[in-house]
């Protein structure tokens, strides 16, 4: 590999790992939002008098899932990275 070819293939996997970072921070910033907009939703939907902890056992089961979801997306981008780097080695 020449040189030129190197350099390029470096610059473009630091440029994916910068839209990796990017896509994570996007996808946390999603799963909060719709964490925000389910409890707002539930709170709505449920009169005061609902008994709060079984409220709170909703939510934190939505947070829970909510944990889930984005570390998934981040493991399913570590290995997409992880992928490119390897291709970009051979």
């Amino acid at each position: 590999m020449t040189e030129t070819t190197q350099k390029t293939v470096v610059e473009r996997a630091a440029g994916l790992s910068d839209d990796v970072l990017e896509s994570i921070e996007t996808g946390r910033k999603a799963a909060i939002e719709s964490v925000r907009k389910f409890i707002n939703a539930l709170e709505e939907a449920t009169p005061a008098l609902v008994d709060p902890v079984r409220r709170k056992t909703v939510i934190d089961a939505a947070l829970d899932l909510a944990e889930e979801l984005s570390a998934a997306r981040i493991e399913f981008l570590r290995s997409m990275v992880r992928n490119a780097a390897d291709t970009v080695k051979d």
